[in-house]
């Protein structure tokens, strides 16, 4: 096959929503779908092939079956699967937190850090978001803050629209705030440490466990960079190229990388190699790296998603 349509892994927290399920298509019994992991390889949460020979199957499998020949010539510095792919429903405030890098995440979690982008697919009124700090703080400023329940004094709140886009470098305090829905391309990683979360209480009935000396270690304590070139991309990182797809766009997959195609918008059909697969609003689809040529026909926007160099 030359294109694989991927069913997500569903997370419910408590700061999610339904409009996955209502607006996205996602399949999934539960009232708060907080997160659909779309393409990923994590043992966490895998992505699980729709139809044909390796339908009900991982992604994982799937490539230990084919070879890692279908992840392309870029993905061999890799120890495993490069990128992880996520809807995210944000109905009520998400902690803020932070990542560490691949050194400390390797070091002491034995799997990637996480840095990541955002791009925003929906945005209520007034919805804002926190992006670093204001301004650089001290260390022990830091920790006192985290003790006083102050920090989002010094946060960056960012007001946000539809298509904005962020991007978050491991260390970079961050959260998404109530009323967004975003599309979140990451390093395959689930390491995230909370420092703050507004004093609430878990299913269980306890405060949310908070991570404030992992993230003394990792945080960067100035404003974020403002001034990225990613060269025409939407991002560019050791760890992922992202760019917006139409109808009108011929999408290369060559044998440098897999692409992932996540769909924003609209329905149609995506044709490569021959196949023809149809294609909605919240579909996500893998194709092998040397696949040729892919077209989106129909109206339709994805994020396009492919393993690159710098």
């Amino acid at each position: 096959m030359a294109i694989l349509k991927l069913k997500p892994a569903c997370k419910s927290y408590l700061w999610g929503g339904n409009k996955l399920k209502t607006e996205y298509h996602k399949d999934y019994p539960g009232d708060k779908l907080s997160e659909t992991w779309e393409l990923s390889c994590h043992p966490d949460g895998p992505s699980i092939i729709e139809g044909g020979t390796f339908a009900g199957r991982t992604l994982r499998e799937y490539i230990a079956a084919m070879g890692r020949r279908v992840l392309g010539s870029n993905c061999q510095v890799f120890r495993d699967f490069p990128i992880l792919i996520k809807f995210i429903d944000a109905r009520d405030d998400l902690s803020i937190q932070v990542h560490p890098n691949n050194t400390d995440a390797m070091e002491n979690e034995n799997q990637y850090g996480k840095t990541e982008m955002w791009y925003v697919l929906e945005a209520e009124p007034g919805a804002f978001l926190y992006y670093g700090f204001k301004r650089p703080i001290s260390r022990a400023e830091f920790r006192e803050r985290i003790e006083r329940n102050t920090l989002t004094e010094v946060l960056n709140a960012v007001p946000v629209h539809k298509g904005d886009l962020f991007y978050i470098p491991a260390g970079t305090l961050h959260a998404i705030c109530k009323g967004i829905v975003i599309a979140e391309i990451q390093q395959s990683s689930n390491v995230t440490y909370r420092v703050y979360d507004y004093g609430r209480v878990g299913a269980d009935g306890m405060p949310r466990q908070l991570h404030a000396e992992q993230a003394m270690e990792v945080v960067k304590l100035e404003p974020p960079r403002t001034d990225y070139n990613f060269g025409g991309h939407l991002a560019r990182s050791a760890y992922f190229t992202v760019d917006v797809a139409g109808p009108s766009d011929k999408i290369c997959c060559d044998d440098e990388s897999f692409t992932s195609l996540l769909i924003l918008e609209g329905e149609g059909k995506a044709v490569c190699g021959g196949e023809e697969v149809p294609c909605r609003k919240g579909d996500s689809l893998f194709i092998p790296a040397d696949s040729g040529w892919c077209e989106l026909r129909g109206d339709m926007k994805a994020l396009c998603t492919r393993v690159g160099t710098i």
